[in-house]
């Protein structure tokens, strides 16, 4: 170590006197190389692993190595391997320091600064303020504690004493017999040497001191011992609390040993440690078989803990638990299955089992505060136990029970059950040792157990769903088919196809003669034209219907009579298809494929409660679910219906319907119900998704990148399409319908009266005619029956279609016309009617067409005498807001019955303006 030690750099030098022998001094002098033979850096990392006696020693050899030894820093790093350094507790108690520190400097600068001054005599402080300020520069008691300590200590040998903390022990070489007075201390002081560590800066080598003092004896001690018997430490402490303290804590010590040799020591602790733990859990057993509870479970749990945390005692508690060796007796799954009718599941079984698992958790609650310690948690790792080892055999037994009687069977049995085992979790009473988050953590244990289900599950519920919605649309679409086919069969059962099919150029000439043949006769007579011959070859007139058999014998009413052609049996079965289209589709079936979704969802919601990435699957599965719906409810079953509504309203054609006295275009009536239909539909859906996905938290409305709302959005809009395409052709036979009113109500008459005898017309009624009666009254019903029941949009663009439509029909039937000056009276009050009508609809470019016929209206009306003015009125193409130009208003002025007598001066007239008509 002579190496270490730090030399003088010049040897002496020669007296002053010598003067001649200066050089030869210089010369003789040698330099001596002062640098340590081993780096600072690598000789703290030595010290590092020094026992504790060598490193004080070593710190003998010189100051800087009692530096190195004494730095704060090496004795902090051991008490933070022991978790007995607070870094906090540190800064505050150094802060709190320098602030004492910088108020006795300050009080020192006042008392100097403050001489003659209030408080002071004669220049001199008063009293003893100096001796009082002196006692604040340090802890007074800690330094009568450290002069008595140096006291007792006088005496003693340099080589056997060492520095503070560790001058009330003697410290031998690791492996030699520590003596007798290493033990003699007070033993109760030791077993709380760890819980009384403080954390001071500039202090952490006392503090060490003080825990290696206390257990380091008994440490080296059982290090040495070969069996459990030889250890001083179960001789010292007699009481089993004790050694188990006592053992703990020397466990922890044993963290801040790093000399060579510190796992073999180790082990040898764990080794006695773990015969002292089995023969306190032979007690603890014994015990438990006694039902000693208060006595010596409680006793000897309390050890466990006090030793390593009682996880060996709480196992065996749980493990020993009668709830987990007769689990049997809770019941059997297989009695859900067993008590119900073939193709159910009754829950009633496994609600018992569940209710006898709680009661019997909580009994054992009560049990749990009387033998542990409150330190400890135990409830929860035997929840956790029994979810494993009985609840989850118990549902998986069930489930797969279930899967094989049928799939709803099993879905509900999931739902179900998973439901049972939340209120399981909820009836739980915590003990005194339980966390605050008991509820949740015990919900969380009981969730996990489904875990390994809800895969199968969820897919099993949205195939599930698809099969019943998609078969409950097939039902529907079977039962139309199986009516449409019943109803043609009893239209065409009176036909005669196969002389038909024999002769077909025959059967072809009697469908289009049919119009004509019909018409009476020249001459008059009222004998049918044409006898249609009935299945059983008899010669039928048209009075004989009612008594026309039915297939099998069966004597018909005269409602359901059957045609007796094959012309009456086809319009008789396009009046039904066309009767029928408001029933395309139904809001029963709308309601059951909802209440079908519904169930599901609230079946596949429950499971969005286990959080995590089993609870967003579910969530994703709940809007699969309602995905499915729209899918199967839109593309199945609404847009055929409306496909097929559209399909029978191109086949109407109204010259061939008998009766139209009824209110309204039937086929067209029967279209709005329709869509009053599909509109309630979308109202239930839209109810649905916000109360049964956006209330529960399933989705969100305000995610447009949400599937669900994405396909909602489709769904929408698919109604719209389908809407609109059947409005459109709703139109075209709304027009038609118009069409065969002008042309079969409206009289020649009704613009062209008749004089009487004296030569003049008597006007009875000079409001609008009948037909301009009958066409408003037709078209607005059709129209109000949208209102409320579809987009506004649409109906805006409905309305602007069936007026352009109906200004159409008009101009047509007006070209059709002839109109004498008295008639146009009649003419301009239809008009006026038209132009109310159109008032109500509130569309401004509708009103300017109607104002336009109406002010064409009155080029009718101007005597013939003022030819004139009617050529005036022609060629102003701005009293008409440009919808007619001057060549269709020419058009229009010869439709007047006296146009013959006039056109020559109008012509005239007009010509000679310069205008060019034709």
């Amino acid at each position: 170590m002579s190496a270490l030690t730090t030399k003088s750099n010049f040897k002496r030098a020669l007296s002053p006197g010598h003067e001649s022998a200066v050089l030869a001094s210089l010369q003789n002098t040698q330099l001596v190389d002062s640098k340590a033979v081993l780096p600072a850096e690598l000789i703290a990392t030595i010290l590092d692993y020094l026992p504790i006696p060598d490193m004080f020693r070593f710190a003998r050899t010189s100051k800087r190595i009692q530096e190195m030894v004494y730095d704060d820093t090496r004795w902090v790093q051991r008490l933070k391997s022991m978790n007995c350094w607070n870094e906090i507790e540190a800064r505050k108690r150094f802060e709190e320091a320098m602030k004492r520190k910088a108020d006795v400097q300050r009080a020192e600068e006042q008392r100097r600064t403050g001489v003659g001054g209030i408080g002071s005599q004669n220049g001199m402080p008063v009293g003893n303020t100096a001796r009082k300020i002196s006692l604040t520069l340090f802890d007074a008691t800690m330094e009568e504690e450290m002069q008595r300590k140096s006291l007792d200590n006088k005496g003693t040998p340099r080589a056997l004493g060492l520095d503070k903390g560790f001058n009330d022990i003697t410290l031998s070489p690791s492996g030699t017999t520590a003596p007798p007075q290493a033990f003699s201390r007070d033993p109760t002081v030791a077993l709380t040497v760890l819980s009384r560590a403080r954390s001071i800066r500039g202090q952490a080598r006392q503090e060490y001191g003080k825990i290696y003092a206390a257990l380091a004896p008994f440490y080296f001690d059982l290090a040495r011992s070969r069996s459990h018997t030889d250890p001083v430490l179960f001789r010292v402490y007699r009481d089993p609390e004790q050694q188990a303290q006592m053992l703990a804590q020397l466990k922890i010590f044993s963290k801040s040993d790093f000399a060579e040799g510190w796992n073999q020591r180790e082990e040898r602790l764990d080794t006695m440690t773990g015969i002292f733990e089995n023969a306190v859990l032979r007690e603890f057993e014994q015990g438990y078989e006694a039902k000693d509870i208060d006595g010596r479970m409680k006793r000897y749990a309390r050890v466990l803990v006090a030793l390593n945390g009682g996880t060996t005692g709480v196992d065996s508690f749980i493990h020993n638990h009668p709830l987990m060796l007769e689990k049997e007796k809770l019941g059997n799954p297989a009695d859900c299955l067993r008590h119900a009718t073939p193709g159910h599941i009754s829950l009633q079984p496994s609600h018992e089992f569940f209710r006898d698992l709680a009661i019997a958790l909580n009994d054992e609650a009560a049990i749990i505060d009387r033998v542990f310690p409150t330190s400890i948690d135990v409830l929860l790792p035997f929840v956790e136990r029994v979810a494993e080892d009985i609840i989850s055999e118990y549902i998986t037994a069930l489930f797969d029970e279930a899967h094989e009687v049928s799939t709803e069977v099993y879905l509900k049995a999931v739902a179900g059950v998973f439901d049972q085992a939340l209120q399981l979790a909820i009836s739980l009473k915590p003990t005194k040792g339980s966390k605050p988050n008991f509820k949740e953590e015990v919900t969380r244990i009981i969730s996990r157990c489904f875990e390994q289900h809800i895969d199968l599950y969820l897919q099993e519920e949205l195939d599930h769903f698809k099969r019943m919605t998609t078969a409950e649309v097939e039902a529907w679409e079977k039962r139309l088919s199986d009516e449409e086919l019943s109803t043609e069969n009893f239209y065409m059962s009176n036909v005669n196809r196969q002389a038909a099919k024999r002769d077909f150029l025959t059967s072809f000439k009697k469908v289009v003669m049919m119009p004509v043949n019909v018409l009476p006769t020249i001459g008059g007579s009222s004998k049918p034209a044409i006898e249609t011959p009935a299945t059983n070859g008899d010669t039928l007139d048209p009075t004989s219907r009612a008594t026309t058999p039915l297939p099998g014998g069966r004597s018909a009413s005269p409602r359901l009579d059957a045609p007796t052609n094959e012309l009456a049996a086809k319009a008789a079965i396009m009046n039904s298809r066309l009767e029928g289209i408001r029933s395309l589709f139904s809001i029963e079936v709308a309601l059951n494929l909802i209440h079908n979704a519904k169930a599901s969802l609230e079946r596949a919601a429950r499971f969005v409660k286990l959080g995590g990435q089993s609870g967003e699957e579910a969530k994703e599965q709940c809007e699969s679910i309602f995905i499915a719906l729209l899918q199967i409810l839109g593309g199945r079953h609404i847009k055929p219906g409306f496909d097929k509504a559209v399909n029978h309203l191109s086949a109407y054609k109204p010259r061939e319907v008998a009766d139209h006295s009824k209110e309204g275009v039937a086929p067209l009536v029967a279209f709005l119900e329709l869509v009053n239909v599909g509109d309630l539909i979308q109202q239930m859906v839209d109810v649905f998704y916000l109360q049964e996905l956006v209330a529960a938290n399933l989705t969100d409305k305000d995610e447009f990148l949400s599937p669900a709302v994405k396909e909602k959005k489709r769904f929408e809009q698919m109604l719209d399409e389908r809407v609109a395409a059947g409005l459109n052709k709703g139109i075209d036979v709304l027009m038609d319908e118009v069409e065969y009113l002008c042309g079969t109500l409206q009289l020649p008459t009704d613009f062209n009266p008749t004089p009487g005898p004296d030569g003049t017309v008597q006007f009875l009624d000079i409001g609008p005619s009948e037909t301009a009666k009958r066409v408003i009254d037709i078209v607005s019903s059709h129209t109000s029956m949208l209102v409320g029941s579809t987009d506004k949009n649409v109906l805006d663009v409905f309305n602007q279609e069936v007026g352009l439509r109906l200004f159409t029909v008009l101009c047509k039937h007006l070209k059709r016309q002839r109109i004498s000056v008295d008639g146009a009276i009649k003419l301009i009050s239809d008009m006026n009617a038209y132009n109310n009508y159109i008032q109500t609809l509130r569309n401004k470019s509708l009103t300017q067409y109607f104002t336009a016929l109406r002010e064409l209206s009155q080029i009718y009306l101007i005597a013939p005498t003022h030819a004139k003015e009617i050529a005036t009125i022609i060629a102003d193409s701005d009293r008409y807001h440009g919808i007619f130009r001057a060549e269709e208003v020419y058009e229009y002025a010869e439709r007047r019955a006296d146009w013959y007598q006039l056109k020559r001066e109008v012509e005239k007239q007009m010509y000679g303006v310069g205008c060019c008509v034709m």
